[in-house]
């Protein structure tokens, strides 16, 4: 087999190419999406008006994962207002469409260090990506080679914060043989529902899961005392608040950090409240898996 010679690639400058402009580069990664590595995404809409009198130069959008990417696109070097204007443009977008996922994308034909500093502040709490696009000849030919410089931050579940998986035995030192006992009567009453759930300890809590796989729609933390803080991971809305603050059951503030309605549950409640203890459950198991 012969050995394949290296061809070594020519950079060319686009910002300072006679015949390629910005309306170049769009049309062609309008006829080229995948150029820019961001999955299988369509052109939704190009040199978009703003409210604030500007004009997003690319929104491309992931029909399946229903994410937008709201492009700016630079020649030559990135610069101050090239990272305000993106940012703007995706603040706008998020807010007028909040059904989707949005994601700043940045491409420009160099990144700086100084910037790429400043941009990965901003990485973790703006989903924020930055793509440094080239312009290179190889034997005559021309292409585009993009490079993603800075990818998205994803924010971690709870799942995989829940910290080591523990046996029974751990939480037997930690809580009440009472608690345990109304959180076993609990996952029995789930069982109604979900045959198949078992319980799931880890250090800081204890969840569910379907054949070893977490799936925390409810989850638990039982106390030294005879109740068990119970957790129904149920999206928030006036009906279910005023049905708990009705019932008599010890209600505690809604956890909007991690989307949960608590509730402290003692042996008496599992009697007294079980139709309402099993509406919570297929409630929360139906918002957990859509």
């Amino acid at each position: 087999m012969t050995t394949p010679d290296l061809t070594m690639p020519k950079y060319v400058s686009l910002e300072n190419h006679p015949t390629i402009d910005e309306r170049w580069l769009q049309d062609r990664l309008h006829g080229n999406t995948e150029l820019l590595g961001l999955g299988d995404v369509l052109v939704r809409d190009r040199e978009r008006r703003q409210p604030s009198g500007g004009r997003l130069d690319m929104l491309l959008e992931d029909v399946e994962q229903r994410t937008r990417y709201e492009v700016e696109i630079q020649l030559g070097a990135m610069d101050e207002s090239h990272i305000i204007r993106t940012i703007e443009y995706w603040d706008i977008e998020r807010r007028r469409y909040p059904q989707y996922e949005h994601v700043a994308v940045i491409v420009a034909e160099d990144v700086t260090s100084r910037f790429l500093n400043v941009v990965s502040l901003f990485n973790g709490t703006i989903p924020l990506m930055v793509i440094q696009l080239k312009g290179v000849e190889v034997d005559g030919a021309f292409t585009l080679l993009a490079t993603r410089v800075v990818d998205l931050v994803r924010l971690g579940t709870e799942e995989e914060d829940e910290g080591e998986s523990i046996n029974r035995s751990s939480w037997e030192h930690k809580a009440s043989m009472a608690s345990l006992q109304v959180m076993d009567q609990l996952v029995d009453l789930i069982r109604e529902l979900y045959p198949g759930v078992e319980p799931r300890y880890t250090v800081h809590y204890i969840g569910l899961a379907f054949d070893g796989r977490a799936q925390n729609f409810v989850s638990f933390i039982p106390r030294k005392s005879h109740y068990v803080l119970t957790s129904f991971k149920i999206p928030q809305n006036d009906e279910t608040t005023s049905r708990l603050n009705d019932s008599g059951l010890a209600v505690l503030s809604y956890d909007s950090a991690f989307g949960n309605y608590r509730v402290q549950i003692r042996q008496s409640d599992l009697g007294e409240h079980r139709s309402l203890l099993l509406e919570l459950i297929r409630e929360a198991y139906t918002a957990y898996m859509t």
